[in-house]
């Protein structure tokens, strides 16, 4: 895949805690002012963020790929891979896809460019 073909999509992936164990729970209030929604972004590396009743979580991410499909796909899978990661349980993963360069491709031809 060559750099043209790359678009650059905002993935934002949702999901619901499950089954925490409690030292799990812990660290999640404990951590939480560093993972407030007001302080995230879309990185390569991904943002967490989650509500203060911690039943439900954000994570975004800035993807560089071909179509929005496929960035959904390396979105989940490092969602997925976070939580697993972190020993965090979850379930009902809902992944949406922002291209944002097409919005950048809009500008440029509302400027006539």
């Amino acid at each position: 895949m060559t750099d043209e073909q790359e678009r650059v999509h905002r993935v934002t992936v949702r999901g619901r805690f499950r089954e925490l164990s409690e030292a799990s729970r812990q660290y999640l209030v404990r951590a939480q002012p560093e993972h407030d929604i007001f302080v995230s972004a879309y990185t390569p590396e991904g943002t967490f963020t989650y509500d203060d009743r911690i039943q439900f979580f954000n994570l975004r991410y800035e993807v560089r790929a071909a179509s929005a499909d496929d960035a959904a796909v390396a979105g989940e899978l490092e969602a997925d891979a976070f939580l697993r990661t972190m020993g965090f349980g979850h379930s009902e993963l809902k992944v949406d896809v922002v291209d944002v360069s097409a919005i950048w491709d809009g500008v440029a031809r509302r400027r006539g460019g």
